[in-house]
């Protein structure tokens, strides 16, 4: 059944120019004067459907769609999105700030379009079955919410992606109304697993008292009202905890759940919760500056503050990967409005994720000891969501020539850790041989306790050292579906300091071998980010339907390196960059430098990634896939710099630059 009905269904061919669209809204500016002194009983509808569709579709190319409960985003965008006036919905500088355009390249955006998404439900199908139509049920209550809603509020038992392919709203993800109709305080924060409470009376809320509501209500006919609410984290609630059911390796229900991912119970249990910092104070940033939040109405008056639609968490790999298939996709942002939700998205893991500190804690003549500490910035556990995620800590330690003395965290070709253990690495407080590596992340049992990707299968999870946020405890309420698990959970260095506990940090010791070397040491860390590591999909692999076969292929092509969270260096002090460039096969030239190109000489290899930091670690350029004959570009501000070369093989060096 297809649930969404067409707002035009048949569109009339224009008439005349777009000159008299134009025309057109200044009548209807002149009636809302007008209307405003009317009685609401004797107010009339501006347009027919027909033709607020037609000028609609002359100005996006977002879906636009309506039904007795939502619409969307295409009908939001005709006033929240682009103004071609540079009136509305721009910042103080004139930059372009719309709400529309900033969504619509976001992974809310294109949820139900997500090709891993669309591949993990078939894959949960393909191993139960039997469980296949209410699994995509479930699913598509949180990446596709209008479309399931929808059939829900018209006493729809299913939804599934069947239904998805042919639903305009569905294909809408993660869209307006799935926020801003969620009802106010009742169950809100207290129903999860994409348990959404919305409203059926087209009723959509705002962060602003007063709303200038006749042209929602005349238009599309939806009323906007102002609620609290709707800046409060437990809007995210129902679809950022999810509990799932388990069962045996032969599909039977055991009668256990499994918390598979609890970003807002995580949010719950911090220091952020007590102090009021919301979900959207990061992941919709706000401006002091006046906005004017409609397009079309000049003489409507700015807000303030105003929300920036960005809606980025970490997960630039698979923005990359969504950018690479635009067109097979179907989606509907621009490979340049991808390139700016990346862009943010790598600032999200770099400036407000982690960070870490390494300190030389002593030293004898056979070994060197390191303590690093991580400190997680983030309102939740870091990694959090999805049990895909992990993020490890990369550790090389060089002699004064930069041989390498020491080196764990490495990946191989396929962006594979080496060295790991085979089932998963366990939590290390000590780190002594370069096959240890510290990997955080959450990884699933089964119920014989061995490591599974089905999450229908999960009973337990046999490792969770996900980092916490800072005021974490065991004994807060939320614990149960936030717990700390394996090795973690004995170290009294992983979220305790000084005895107290709540440090929403990690500290590691390195003990590292140096066989008598008296010399001075050179170390760098960096810790990366990896959304879809090559373990996770590999079961999925193994199995084969449209889906899964068409994101296999989407991943073997796609750019799989790491997201950089953070990094730290320690050396002796430098003051010239003379005979500090020594990694084999090339040099770095000229430097010091003076006239901002960096080239580097010698057997014509490629690079895989070249990244330039300041001193104190601050990322400055970075270009992946640098051809041999590309050069570097160095900033204007004179001072000491730090380059960061991966070569397509893995091997990786640290060189000294000096900019004058």
């Amino acid at each position: 059944m297809r649930i969404s009905r067409k707002f035009a269904p048949t569109r009339k061919k224009m008439i005349g120019s777009r000159l008299k669209i134009f025309m057109g809204l200044g009548l209807i500016v002149l009636t809302l004067f007008v209307a405003r002194s009317v009685e609401p009983e004797k107010r009339k509808s501006f347009h027919t459907p027909q033709e607020l569709a037609l000028y609609m579709a002359q100005t996006t190319d977002l879906p636009i769609d309506t039904n007795n409960y939502f619409a969307t985003s295409g009908v939001c965008a005709g006033c929240h999105g682009h103004d071609p006036t540079g009136f509305a919905l721009v910042d103080t500088l004139g930059n372009d700030i719309n709400i529309a355009d900033d969504w619509r390249s976001t992974m809310m955006a294109n949820s139900a379009k997500n090709p891993l998404w669309r591949a993990k439900v078939s894959h949960e199908g393909l191993v139960n079955p039997a469980h296949a139509q209410g699994l995509e049920s479930v699913c598509t209550s949180c990446h596709a919410p209008m479309g399931r809603y929808t059939a829900t509020f018209n006493n729809q038992p299913h939804y599934g992606i069947s239904d998805l392919i042919t639903d305009t709203l569905g294909l809408d993800g993660v869209n307006c109304g799935t926020c801003h109709q969620v009802l106010p305080p009742d169950s809100l924060g207290l129903d999860f697993s994409g348990q959404i409470d919305f409203t059926t009376d087209k009723t959509v809320y705002g962060p602003y008292k007063n709303p200038f509501a006749d042209p929602m209500s005349s238009f599309i006919g939806f009323n906007v009202v102002w609620s609290e609410h709707i800046n409060d984290s437990e809007v995210c609630a129902s679809c950022h905890t999810l509990i799932t059911s388990t069962v045996d390796l032969s599909g039977n229900y055991t009668g256990n759940q499994f918390v598979e991912q609890a970003t807002y119970h995580e949010w719950l249990n911090s220091s952020y919760n007590v102090n009021e910092v919301e979900c959207q104070t990061c992941h919709i940033p706000r401006i002091d500056q006046n906005v004017v939040i409609a397009a079309n109405y000049i003489f409507l008056s700015p807000r303030r503050p105003f929300g920036l639609h960005h809606l980025v968490g970490g997960n630039a790999f698979m923005l990359r990967l969504l950018k690479d298939n635009i067109s097979s996709l179907g989606l509907t942002a621009t490979p340049e409005q991808f390139d700016s939700t990346i862009a943010r998205t790598e600032r999200m893991l770099r400036e407000h994720s982690l960070e870490i500190e390494l300190e030389e804690a002593d030293r004898t003549a056979d070994t060197v000891f390191y303590e690093l500490k991580l400190q997680n910035l983030a309102g939740h556990k870091f990694p959090s969501g999805y049990p895909s995620r992990r993020a490890f800590v990369e550790f090389l330690l060089q002699n004064e020539q930069l041989d390498t003395l020491f080196h764990s965290g490495t990946l191989d070709a396929t962006y594979e850790l080496v060295g790991i253990d085979p089932e998963y690495e366990p939590h290390h407080r000590i780190i002594n041989s370069p096959d240890q590596v510290q990997i955080y992340e959450q990884v699933m049992g089964d119920v014989n306790d061995d490591v599974t990707t089905v999450l229908e299968r999960a009973k337990t999870a046999l490792k969770d050292n996900r980092i916490p946020p800072a005021g974490f405890s065991t004994l807060h309420a939320a614990y149960d579906t936030t717990k700390i698990s394996g090795d973690a959970f004995n170290d009294p260095n992983f979220n305790w300091e000084n005895g107290v506990e709540g440090s929403g940090a990690d500290v590691i010791e390195y003990h590292i071998s140096i066989n008598g070397y008296t010399g001075e040491l050179n170390v760098s860390v960096h810790v990366w980010y990896q959304p879809v590591p090559p373990r996770y999909p590999a079961d999925m692999f193994t199995y084969s339907s449209a889906a899964i076969d068409t994101f296999q292929n989407m991943y073997n092509a796609a750019d799989k390196s790491p997201s950089l969270v953070a990094q730290a260096f320690r050396g002796p002090d430098v003051s010239t960059g003379e005979g500090l460039h020594r990694a084999a096969g090339y040099t770095v030239y000229p430097n010091p430098n003076s006239d901002g190109r960096l080239y580097l000489k010698g057997d014509r290899r490629d690079f895989r990634r070249v990244s330039l930091y300041t001193a104190d670690g601050r990322l400055v350029w970075e270009k992946r896939q640098l051809h041999w004959s590309d050069y570097v570009e160095l900033p204007f501000t004179g001072g000491l710099y730090l380059l960061y070369i991966e070569d397509q093989q893995g091997q990786i060096s640290v060189e000294r630059v000096i900019r004058r």
